[in-house]
């Protein structure tokens, strides 16, 4: 297309939208809103032409996030990697963001980015423990503290129970002695079968206390990488599913970058 035949609209967007944004960027954003087939190199040609700079660095920014490890995983795990180990961390991981971490690529994020939980998970030399030698030896009068057979705890909760876990998720207990699943997918379950492998059901307005089937939303968990990265989850469902398919669209945009790039080498 020659220096003026691309729409007005498409021309004041990309100038409105230049500065501050990488060529990558500004290929994403544009392809998703006019779905145009803007390439790397028509957008270079596209500032070159138009006389618009961008002010960054060529390709992704430095510092860019990357799909696997989008810029909300790597906060929580900078701010939250003191005292916690890899396996610990991928736990907390996979139930806030919906991923699945392992603990080896924990162990080689931490690796990578020089982080020191600060646990050695070793005794340090020469240390002695205070109960060797001890075997069987129970002080006196602890006897009577100790639980009979068939005795319950006071603080036992009946299969049913409810409570809410430090992430705000309801849970509910389904065995005993201490098992306890997230209500929200028991009832997405309950209605549509079981969640496939891969996928997450998240709350369409945001509120974990929102337990209405109708805000319950079935996603891959690439998909929900993508919206999280990009804020597409809303405070309405409506929206949170329109936020679904534009995720879709970066996805599809991606993966067409993707081939594009393999033809060229």
């Amino acid at each position: 297309m020659g220096i003026y035949a691309y729409p007005s609209e498409i021309v004041d967007f990309i100038t409105a939208n230049v500065q501050g944004t990488t060529t990558k960027e500004l290929v994403l954003i544009t392809n998703a809103k006019f779905s145009t087939d803007f390439t790397e190199s028509k957008m270079k040609s596209f500032k070159t032409n138009h006389k618009l700079k961008s002010g960054t660095p060529g390709g992704w920014p430095v510092g860019r996030f990357s799909d696997s490890y989008p810029e909300e995983v790597c906060n929580f795990i900078e701010n939250n990697h003191i005292g916690v180990g890899h396996k610990n961390m991928a736990e907390q991981l996979n139930k806030t963001f919906g991923t699945s971490y392992s603990t080896s690529q924990m162990k080689s994020y931490y690796g990578r980015h020089k982080l020191n939980s600060g646990l050695k998970g070793w005794f340090p030399k020469g240390n002695v423990p205070p109960n060797k030698g001890k075997k069987g030896i129970c002080a006196p009068g602890s006897e009577k503290g100790w639980f009979q057979k068939g005795q319950v705890p006071t603080n036992h909760k009946p299969i049913g129970s409810e409570r809410i876990d430090v992430d705000g998720y309801t849970l509910i207990k389904i065995k005993e002695p201490r098992t306890w699943a997230l209500k929200h997918k028991l009832i997405w379950e309950e209605k549509n079968g079981p969640v496939p492998k891969g996928y997450a059901v998240i709350f369409g307005d945001g509120n974990k206390q929102n337990l209405d089937i109708n805000n319950l939303l079935l996603v891959s968990r690439k998909k929900l990488l993508v919206m999280n990265r990009n804020s597409l989850i809303q405070n309405e469902t409506e929206l949170t599913k329109t936020g679904a398919i534009i995720a879709d669209i970066y996805m599809k945009i991606g993966e067409q970058n993707k081939k594009r790039s393999k033809q060229k080498e």
